[in-house]
C-alpha cells in the first residue's frame, strides 16, 4: 500500500559494497527526506518570513522582546533535542531503531502550530506556538540527520548532507515568495491594519497545509531502517549519549559550535538591519531571505563535496569567514540594492559552508548506533549558544543600537573563528589520514579507554576519483 513498505523494517541490512563496485553518493533515502525538508521549509519559511515585521510593526514590539521570541525559536529546539537523538537511537520490539518515527512526531508538531497561529493575537501566546513548533524541530532534526548519515557512504556524506541541505534550502527559497504572493493577493498594506490581519490568516492557512503534506511525503516514502543502521548490544541511556562527550573529536567540535554560535547574528535580526541601514523598502522586507536561500540553494551541493575532499574543518571556519565579511559590509558606508546582494550571498555561502558540512563531520564521529545523540549533542551546543546570543543581540540593539551591536558581534566573531581555528588545529603526532578510498576506523565504544578516531582529521581524505 505505501511505497516504504515495500521496503520493509524487517529487511536485513544492505551488505557492504564489494571493492570496485560504485556506490550512489545521494541514496533515495537523502532524496526523499530532501522531499520533507523542502515541503516543511516552504510552510515554515512562509511564516518566518513576515512574523519579524509583524511583531515589530505590528504589535509594537522592542527589539529587546523580538529578541526573547527570536530566541524561543532558535534555542527552545535544544531543551528536547537531546532527549529526540536519544529516543530515536533506541529500538522497537522488532530491532529496528525509531529514527523515522519520532521525526515523524517532530515534523507533526510543526504542522499543528501551522493553524494555531490563527487564533494567537498577543505577544505571549505567539511565544507558546513558537516554542510548541521548536519543539517539533528539535525532534525531528537529529533523527532526520541520523538517517541522512546511515543511508550514505562516509566518503560521500558532505556530498548527501549538501544535496539534503540544497532542497531544504529551495524551500525556504519558495517560501518567502509565496507569503508575499498570499499576503498581495488576500489584500491590505504592510501596515498593522485589519488588512494585514487577514492577510496574514491567509499565510498562516496556506503554511498549515503544505506542513501537513510534508508529513504525508515522510510517512509514505522514507523507509523505516537504513543500511548502516546497527542493533547496540545493550540499549543506549540518555547518560551514554552525554557520555560521547568523550571522545575528543566531538568534544571540539561541539566546543567550535558552541563558540561560534554565540557570536552568530540571528537571520531575523540580519534582515532588519539589511533593511533598515541600507534604505530598502518595508515592503521588500518579505523577500530578503529569498537572497540567502538561493546562494545556499547553488552552494550547498559544490560545497558540500568540496568539504569532502580538503577537509569539513577549513570550510566550516571559511564559512564564518563568509559571515565575518557580511557583517564588514553592512558596517560600511555602502548602502542600496547592490549592498544587500553581496550581504545576502555571503550570508547563504555561509549555511552552504557551514550547515551541513558541521553534521557531516559529527557523524564522522561517533559509532552508528548513537548517531542520533552525537548529533544532537552538537546541535544542543549550537542552538543554546545562539539563542543567548539572540537575547544579548536584543538587548545590545535597546541599548547602544543595532549599528553598534553587530559591530561588537563582529569583533566577537573574528575572535571566535581564531579561537575555532586553534582548537580544530591538527594534533601533532597523529597518524596520517587514510590513504583515498580507505575507510576510516570504526569508532571506539564509549566506554572503552582507548582514544576515538578524530573526525577532524577523518574528514580531510580526498575522495576517490
Amino acid at each position: 500500500m505505501y511505497v516504504a513498505e515495500s521496503r520493509s523494517s524487517k529487511a536485513p541490512v544492505a551488505p557492504a559494497p564489494r571493492p570496485g563496485r560504485r556506490v550512489a553518493a545521494v541514496p533515495g533515502t537523502v532524496l526523499a527526506l530532501g522531499t520533507v525538508s523542502l515541503v516543511t521549509d516552504i510552510s515554515s519559511e512562509m511564516v518566518s518570513a513576515v512574523l519579524p515585521l509583524y511583531l515589530l510593526t505590528g504589535l509594537g514590539l522592542s527589539p529587546l522582546g523580538f529578541g526573547l521570541l527570536d530566541g524561543i525559536q532558535n534555542g527552545f529546539s535544544a531543551l528536547v533535542r537531546l532527549a529526540g537523538g536519544h529516543l530515536a537511537d533506541r529500538r522497537g520490539a522488532d530491532g529496528t531503531s525509531r529514527h523515522k518515527a519520532v521525526a515523524v512526531v517532530g515534523y507533526g508538531l510543526s504542522a499543528l502550530c501551522k493553524p494555531l497561529l490563527l487564533l494567537v493575537h498577543t505577544v505571549p501566546l505567539i511565544g507558546a506556538v513558537l516554542a510548541v513548533d521548536r519543539t517539533g524541530k528539535g525532534l525531528r532534526t537529529a533523527p532526520r540527520d541520523a538517517m541522512i548519515s546511515l543511508a550514505t557512504e562516509p566518503e560521500h556524506r558532505g556530498r548527501a548532507f549538501g544535496v539534503h541541505r540544497a532542497m531544504d534550502t529551495a524551500g525556504a527559497l519558495i517560501g518567502p515568495l509565496a507569503a508575499f504572493l498570499v499576503l498581495r493577493l488576500a489584500g491590505g498594506p504592510l501596515l498593522a491594519d485589519g488588512g494585514e490581519r487577514h492577510g496574514y490568516d491567509a499565510v498562516f492557512t496556506v503554511s498549515a497545509c503544505v506542513a501537513v503534506f510534508g508529513v504525508l511525503v515522510l510517512l509514505l516514502f522514507v523507509p523505516n531502517r537504513q543500511p548502516g543502521d546497527a542493533a547496540p548490544a545493550t540499549a543506549p541511556r540518555l547518560r551514554d549519549g552525554l557520555a560521547l562527550l568523550r571522545l575528543p573529536g566531538l568534544r571540539r567540535l561541539a566546543l567550535c559550535a558552541v563558540l561560534l554560535g554565540l557570536t552568530t547574528v540571528s537571520d531575523s535580526f540580519l534582515y532588519l538591519l539589511v533593511q533598515r541601514r541600507l534604505g530598502l523598502g518595508t515592503d521588500l522586507f518579505p523577500l530578503l531571505p529569498l537572497g540567502t536561500a538561493a546562494a545556499f540553494l547553488l552552494l550547498a551541493v559544490p560545497l558540500g563535496a568540496l568539504a569532502d575532499r580538503i577537509g569539513r574543518r577549513r570550510l566550516f571556519l571559511a564559512g564564518h569567514g563568509a559571515l565575518l565579511l557580511a557583517y564588514g559590509l553592512l558596517l560600511s558606508p555602502l548602502g542600496g540594492l547592490p549592498a544587500a546582494v553581496c550581504v545576502l550571498a555571503l550570508h547563504g555561502a555561509f549555511y552552504a559552508a557551514t550547515d551541513g558540512v558541521l553534521a557531516a563531520a559529527a557523524a564522522d564521529a561517533v559509532p552508528a548506533e548513537q548517531r542520533g545523540a552525537g548529533l544532537a549533542l552538537v546541535g544542543t551546543g549550537q542552538a543554546l549558544a545562539r539563542f543567548g546570543c539572540s537575547l544579548a543581540f536584543g538587548a545590545l540593539w535597546s541599548a547602544v543600537g543595532g549599528t553598534t551591536a553587530l559591530g561588537w558581534s563582529a569583533a566577537a566573531l573574528a575572535g571566535g573563528v581564531l579561537a575555532a581555528a586553534f582548537v580544530l588545529r591538527e594534533a601533532p603526532g597523529t597518524e596520517a589520514d587514510p590513504a583515498p578510498g580507505d575507510s576510516a576506523p570504526a569508532p571506539a565504544p564509549v566506554r572503552d579507554s582507548g582514544s576515538a578516531p578524530d573526525p577532524v582529521r577523518d574528514s580531510d581524505s580526498e575522495v576517490p576519483s
